[in-house]
């Protein structure tokens, strides 16, 4: 079954907002026929105040954490549920490399969601280039939307070996 027919299934509308994928969860989500009935849109917030002004991420979490957090990824993802009326919203942050950043090493990524009845946040290690990290997250985020939209709540193990649920 396509991910669009698992959402149309549950009755759920899924929004994403991007950091490190910078849009690629968004073209995945959008690349499966008949996905307008379910996606609502996204946001890449590349930037920190884009974080805070767009997606309505705390800046005093922002400067506490920095952007590469799973509280960060949480509040992206219910920023963005929010901001486009979606029932589950999904985000991604994290270093695509080359170089480290905020004392985090490419390939250490956040995945963040959030519904109505709960929100989490996925700590993702992709290892390789930067083009194989973006690709990474992007697969990790678009397969948590289908468990979130099959199960109702993320199964880290299924989704590779370096994803772990944050507490």
């Amino acid at each position: 079954m396509s991910l669009v027919a698992e959402l149309t299934t549950a009755g759920l509308t899924v929004a994403a907002a991007e950091s490190l994928t910078g849009g690629a969860v968004c073209v995945e989500l959008t690349r499966i026929p008949g996905s307008s009935r379910v996606f609502l849109g996204g946001v890449i917030a590349y930037s920190v105040s884009a974080k805070e002004q767009v997606l309505g991420v705390d800046p005093a979490l922002l400067s506490r954490t920095g952007p590469v957090h799973p509280d960060v990824a949480r509040a992206m993802a219910a920023g963005v549920a929010r901001l486009m009326g979606a029932d589950m919203g999904v985000s991604t942050t994290g270093v695509a490399g080359p170089e480290p950043h905020g004392g985090h090493e490419p390939g250490d990524a956040f995945v963040g969601w959030w519904t109505a009845q709960r929100s989490g946040a996925l700590a993702v290690r992709i290892p390789g280039s930067r083009d194989a990290i973006v690709a990474g997250v992007t697969a990790v985020a678009v397969a948590l939307v289908r468990q979130l939209a099959t199960s109702g709540a993320p199964d880290p193990p299924t989704l590779g070996s370096g994803v772990v649920a944050c507490s």
